[in-house]
């Protein structure tokens, strides 16, 4: 079942890549972030938040109606988000490159490139429109969907871009360990079922030496989830579908946000 659906996601990229999704045309490279979200992490005193703007989902199908993405980021930066992830995956997800472009426009924090990533074209794109990190996923190279997760890495960090990999077992774990990824996110979905249960962090970062900062994903709806999250012991947490459903952005994220 998870190769079915993980097909289907490297499929999906396949046919964004064709239809030229990545074709960005822009004059020059945009700027990135001047902030490290790393250090962000680690002088934050309050939880720090990377909140994703996305309109979709295979999980969840439409989330939110489109709308403008700059007055969703700045209704979470005003809630206290500290880095922002943008869906550029068209198919599934509702995003765009576009989006992803005009935030970077209108803000200077850190922002991740959500997406399928399977191509250098990709990577390219991320480059181009300011990403400061791009998402790999540990179990498609673990899967072989794809191979040689190092020269993904490698070639992402030679365009200054930063990775945020992510795993749900304690073998992806253990493999993502391995590389050269600067943040490891846990993502609490099972791509199997596509039920999601937040003690897969706990699972996942049991007898874990902390060598790495750790951002957990998925599922997480209130501060109980985060101090909990927190204890487990994750730096950062990834929080999409719930706010975007938020009627009142700027006060969920604030919430959020002081959940300690």
């Amino acid at each position: 079942m998870t190769k079915n659906i993980l097909k289907k996601l490297v499929n999906n990229s396949q046919t964004a890549i064709d239809d030229g999704v990545y074709d960005v045309k822009i004059v020059k490279n945009m700027n990135k972030s001047s902030q490290d979200f790393l250090k962000i992490m680690k002088s934050n005193k309050h939880a720090t938040l990377l909140t994703e703007i996305k309109f979709a989902s295979p999980s969840s199908g439409k989330i939110r109606t489109i709308s403008d993405p700059v007055s969703i980021a700045k209704q979470m930066i005003e809630g206290g988000s500290k880095a922002l992830s943008v869906l550029t995956q068209p198919y599934l997800f509702n995003g765009s490159p576009e989006y992803f472009i005009q935030v970077r426009n209108a803000v200077d924090i850190p922002l991740l490139m959500k997406d399928i990533v399977i191509d250098r074209i990709q990577i390219d794109a991320a480059q181009k429109i300011g990403a400061d990190y791009i998402l790999l996923i540990q179990s498609l190279f673990d899967q072989e969907f794809l191979k040689d997760i190092d020269e993904f890495i490698e070639y992402s960090h030679c365009r200054g871009l930063k990775i945020l990999l992510e795993v749900h077992t304690k073998k992806e774990f253990q493999n993502a360990l391995k590389t050269k990824a600067d943040l490891i996110g846990i993502n609490n979905r099972n791509l199997d079922t596509l039920k999601i249960d937040l003690k897969t962090t706990e699972i996942i970062l049991k007898d874990f030496k902390k060598t790495r900062p750790i951002l957990s994903e998925s599922g997480i709806e209130n501060p109980k989830d985060i101090q909990y999250l927190k204890r487990c012991g994750a730096d950062a947490f990834l929080i999409g579908s719930s706010i975007m459903k938020s009627d009142n952005i700027t006060e969920y994220v604030k919430k959020l946000v002081n959940s300690y």
